[in-house]
C-alpha cells in the first residue's frame, strides 16, 4: 500500500505543518481502487513504487497480472478500513490484523514494551529503506502512534482474524542494527534523551547473529535479507 502514497508534495499536512503521512488521504485511493478492480478483472497493471527518498511515485516494477485462481494480498495500515477498498464487496475480503504485541517481562521490575520493540523496527526500517537517521524517525513517532489512534485501533475490531508478530529472539537480533543508529542521535537534540533510554534498554540483551534469523522471519522485513519481503 505504501506504494500508492501520493506525491510528498500532494500529502495532507496536520494542525503542527508537517505532512501527515498516516492519514488515508496520503494514499491514492482513486488509483488503488482502480488497479484493484483491473486486477481482480485478470487485466494486466503497471503498479507504481513510491521513492521515500524523492518523495514522488515511480513505474518502474514488472506488470503484475492475477490468475483466475490467486489471492490479492494488501498491507498497510489502512488496510482493515472500508474506504480503502470500497470497489470491493465485503464478502470478497478476508481480513487480518497483524501486530507485534510483546509479552516478556525482562525481571521482576522491567518489561519489554509493545511500543519500544515497534519503535526499534521502525528505527531500523526507515535507515534501510527510506533513508531516515534514527533521530528523524524518533521525531516522527509521536505522529505515527496519533495516527494509529485515528486509523488502526479504531478499525481493530473489523479483523476476520488476528497474528501477534512478535518475535522471543527480535529485540536480541534488532540489538546489532539499532545501537549504531541510535549512537547517531546527536547529543543536544530533542531527540537525544529517547535514543538514550532505548540505548539503555537494550542493554538488558546480548545480540544474536541476525544470519541465525530465518529467511522467511517477519523481521526480515525489518533488517532486509528476507525471501519474501525485503
Amino acid at each position: 500500500m505504501d506504494d500508492y502514497f501520493v506525491n510528498r508534495v500532494d500529502t495532507p499536512k496536520g494542525p503542527d505543518g508537517k505532512y501527515n503521512y498516516e492519514c488515508i488521504g496520503a494514499i491514492d485511493t482513486k488509483l488503488f481502487n482502480e488497479h484493484l478492480q483491473m486486477l481482480l478483472a485478470g487485466e494486466e497493471v503497471q503498479l507504481p513504487t513510491y521513492n521515500f527518498i524523492s518523495g514522488e511515485r515511480e513505474y518502474n516494477k514488472p506488470k503484475m497480472r492475477l490468475a483466475e485462481d490467486e489471492i490479492l494480498v494488501i498491507e498497510g495500515i489502512h488496510g482493515l478500513n472500508d474506504k480503502l477498498t470500497e470497489s470491493v464487496p465485503d464478502e470478497n475480503k478476508f481480513k487480518i490484523y497483524i501486530s507485534a504485541l510483546t509479552t516478556l517481562n525482562i525481571d521482576e521490575h522491567n518489561r519489554i514494551s509493545t511500543s519500544d520493540g515497534r519503535l526499534l523496527r521502525r528505527i531500523i526500517r526507515d535507515a534501510r529503506t527510506r533513508g531516515h537517521s534514527a533521530q528523524k524517525t524518533i521525531e516522527m513517532w509521536r505522529s505515527v502512534r496519533n495516527g494509529e489512534n485515528e486509523n488502526i485501533f479504531p478499525f481493530q475490531e473489523k479483523a476476520d482474524a488476528m497474528f501477534n508478530s512478535s518475535l522471543i529472539y527480535e529485540i536480541a537480533a534488532l540489538k546489532q542494527y539499532a545501537e549504531p543508529a541510535l549512537f547517531r542521535v546527536p547529543r543536544g537534540s530533542e531527540e537525544y534523551p529517547e535514543a538514550q533510554r532505548l540505548l539503555k534498554f537494550l542493554d538488558y540483551f546480548l545480540g544474536v547473529n541476525p544470519e541465525e534469523v530465518p529467511l522467511n522471519s517477519i523481521l526480515r522485513e525489518f533488517i532486509g535479507g528476507g525471501i519474501l519481503l525485503d
